[in-house]
């Protein structure tokens, strides 16, 4: 029988002088929270001293009812394979995921979790003030605003990390390219009753973001995927065959035009 509440997990690539201190904030505000709970770590191939400075503080921080275990990539994978490889670990009722930059701040997992138990499935992370500099601001509300509107996904921050999703809206996923930025839409797609929080967000004091400022193209790119995949799968004709329709009815204009 599964008697793990929650689980954490923290996808990393060379957060060198970040881990420490995270682990220390996580295990804090898991103790206040006294639940039966794991915090799955996933080394995304990391080249510089992140795990010489996370295992010492993994054996120094044990807990009997604070499980941590450590999965470690040979070569940089990505942050989605690193995600869906803690996810594939993970055994706890409720999921919840951070970034492992120190811009999260673990001490929002509590109010997200106290939101969840008002009915709610899923509960995400909304950075209204956000800490990071002005292209990547304005990328991202760019984003968002394109998101809702067109994707019908009402959130105001797609790409926050912190969220605490229960166990069964995660089932069956198959992540690919950058699809862990869109586990808010996928959940939301699956049918999960959603709600979202504003939360911290601190600035980064150690190392540099790994994302690019135009990721977001990537990310509707990959929700346009989506959405086509999960509307049409099983009636692709629909879509095809409305083209083929229009296609047809524009080449008759042209041939009526020039006759």
């Amino acid at each position: 029988m599964n008697n793990i509440d929650l689980s954490i997990i923290v996808p990393f690539y060379n957060e060198e002088n970040n881990l420490e201190k995270l682990h220390l904030q996580i295990m804090n505000i898991l103790n206040i929270l006294g639940l039966n709970s794991e915090v799955i770590y996933v080394d995304d191939g990391s080249s510089d001293k992140s795990l010489d400075n996370l295992k010492p503080a993994l054996k120094k921080n044990k807990s009997t009812s604070n499980k941590t275990y450590l999965i470690v990539f040979g070569r940089n994978l990505g942050q989605t394979a690193s995600t869906a490889a803690g996810m594939d670990q993970a055994k706890g009722k409720l999921i919840a995921f951070l970034d492992a930059d120190l811009q999260n701040d673990p001490n929002d997992l509590p109010i997200l979790i106290n939101k969840l138990k008002e009915g709610y499935d899923a509960v995400f992370g909304w950075r209204k003030t956000r800490s990071d500099d002005f292209l990547r601001n304005f990328f991202s509300a760019v984003a968002n605003i394109i998101i809702r509107k067109f994707f019908n996904v009402p959130l105001h921050d797609l790409g926050c990390s912190i969220k605490v999703v229960k166990r069964e809206y995660l089932s069956n996923f198959k992540l690919y390219s950058e699809y862990h930025r869109l586990l808010p839409a996928l959940i939301y797609w699956n049918g999960a009753k959603i709600a979202e929080l504003v939360v911290s967000h601190r600035k980064r004091g150690s190392g540099k973001s790994k994302y690019g400022y135009f990721r977001v193209f990537k990310l509707i790119i990959d929700l346009i995927t989506i959405k086509f995949l999960s509307s049409y799968q099983t009636k692709p004709s629909y879509v095809f065959g409305t083209i083929g329709i229009l296609s047809e009815l524009f080449a008759f204009l042209v041939l009526f035009a020039v006759a």
